[in-house]
């Protein structure tokens, strides 16, 4: 029987099943305790004061902008070299994306190319904290902080990741999570947003839910209470089935980091030194995430390349073909290929391989071996 190694393999277990099932045996399905309680353990991780729990990163990161006070004509900038709800959340908020080009090392966002992008509409920086490791916060921050700008970090790689020993939320204005299924604690689907403003707090849990001023729990608990909307809303807010999986994810956080970083580092190891793959650089400052492990291979192959592990059992992944290249955001803004050298120079070399706990030793070493045969072209 041909080898199958997925791209990627949730974690969840035992527990999150009795917890789920535990939702569904109450009365209560939507907005409720389950979501109050990963709200707050997800807080106490982040050591910040609050976070409020959404359906996706993409509509964390729109509320933020939203709460931030976005408006038509603001722009935002942002990096090419992201998934395409990082620069969507512009546009869902009314803002314009700007892209800034990538530092070649790294992949993150280049704060020389924030600060050469800024305009006198220039109201926001969405920096992505790529792969798992945070972007230069502090620089960004020099940058942002004496023109007025808002920071929201796009932290769907990094909830674990840290820069000079803070955690995502700690240098922005808000920071975004995904609980996406791929992503490092997974509930399907899931977002949330951290802010440091309990105004703002109190704002973004409005906004998440049509624009209420009390959701469905405080309603209909004990006796119905009036409700009012003072703002316009949307509907993103989480329910007690999703947050009840994060409750428990939550709790095995840590464990999922530390085997991530033995096979990220199993990778780094074997790949180090091998004609045809290049690896990203490790920021001293940076505690990482592990999220993604990707490698650089050449251009001319990579799709040949990637054809043949997924021919020999290997899932792979492409993180990212550059927004700015997308044939919709060419069409509305004009982007075109040469714009942003570097960003498509990863989006052209990049291949993303697998990286989770579930891995097995045999599994590991197999795919060691076949990228290194299939690079050399062996």
């Amino acid at each position: 029987m041909k080898r199958k190694i997925e791209y990627c393999k949730h974690n969840i277990g035992e527990e999150e099943l009795r917890r789920v099932e535990r939702v569904f045996r109450s009365l209560f399905l939507t907005t409720g305790d389950e979501v109050s309680e990963f709200e707050q353990g997800l807080a106490s991780y982040l050591d910040l004061p609050a976070t409020v729990a959404v359906t996706s990163c993409t509509a964390a990161m729109q509320l933020a902008l939203l709460a931030a006070g976005i408006r038509p004509g603001d722009e935002v900038i942002t990096t090419p070299v992201t998934f395409i709800g990082t620069a969507n959340s512009i546009i869902m908020a009314g803002g314009t994306p700007v892209f800034a080009d990538v530092d070649r090392s790294t992949a993150n966002i280049d704060p020389a190319g924030v600060k050469a992008a800024i305009t006198e509409r220039t109201r926001a920086i969405l920096p992505v904290h790529l792969y798992g490791q945070m972007c230069d916060m502090p620089a960004l921050c020099d940058i942002a902080r004496p023109r007025g700008l808002v920071v929201v970090e796009d932290a769907a790689h990094s909830l674990e990741s840290e820069w000079g020993g803070k955690k995502p939320g700690h240098y922005g204005d808000f920071a975004c999570f995904s609980f996406y299924a791929t992503k490092n604690i997974t509930s399907g689907e899931g977002g949330a947003i951290s802010s440091r403003d309990a105004a703002k707090t109190e704002l973004l849990r409005k906004l998440r839910l049509h624009g209420f001023d009390k959701n469905a729990l405080e309603r209909y608990s004990n006796h119905f209470e009036r409700y009012d909307v003072d703002t316009f809303g949307w509907k993103y807010n989480m329910d007690n089935i999703h947050a009840a999986i994060l409750v428990e994810q939550m709790k095995k956080l840590e464990g999922f980091l530390a085997r991530r970083a033995d096979i990220y580092r199993r990778y780094a190891e074997a790949f180090a030194g091998i004609d045809g793959i290049e690896l990203h650089a490790t920021r001293p400052e940076a505690r990482h995430a592990y999220h993604l492990f990707t490698i650089l291979v050449d251009a001319g192959r990579r799709d040949a390349i990637l054809e043949e592990l997924q021919e020999r059992g290997i899932g792979v992944s492409v993180n990212f073909y550059p927004v700015h290249l997308m044939t919709y955001y060419r069409e509305r803004f004009g982007f075109r290929p040469g714009m942003f050298p570097v960003a498509e120079e990863i989006g052209a070399r990049t291949i993303s391989l697998p990286l989770y706990p579930k891995l097995t030793e045999e599994e590991i070493d197999y795919v060691v071996k076949t990228v290194i045969d299939v690079v050399r072209g062996t």
